[in-house]
């Protein structure tokens, strides 16, 4: 009963995951406001954390830390390269979220708009 009720709060997590990276996609694909594009990936970064975390994680795991007397306890550890990815990648994507914020404020500046498509027709 436990280990279904696991596997089906897995998979839970994981369509959680793909459909945040879906949500995010289409918010990226269609809008044409910048601000509404950034927002859509974050929420793709946001979903890519998810699922990276949830593909690492092992039932039962350990921390992988090799004491004496656990030997053969590789088995159930944790792998921790997604963790590591997943905080190297939560602080990529805030400075990249930063830089692109900063450049929105200034088109906005520049150009009284943020969206595409007005921005596309001015001239410089």
């Amino acid at each position: 009963m436990e280990n279904e009720l696991f596997e089906i709060l897995r998979y839970g997590i994981f369509a959680g995951s793909i459909s945040l990276i879906l949500i995010g996609l289409y918010a990226a694909l269609t809008k044409r406001s910048l601000l509404k594009i950034i927002i859509g990936l974050s929420i793709v970064d946001g979903g890519i954390h998810l699922l990276l975390i949830t593909i690492g994680y092992v039932k039962n795991g350990t921390a992988p830390i090799f004491s004496p007397g656990y030997e053969d306890a590789a088995a159930i550890m944790v792998d921790p390269v997604p963790q590591a990815l997943v905080l190297t990648a939560i602080v990529i994507g805030f400075a990249v979220t930063a830089v692109a914020l900063s450049l929105i404020i200034r088109l906005y500046r520049h150009h009284h708009t943020l969206e595409i498509d007005e921005i596309k027709n001015l001239k410089w």
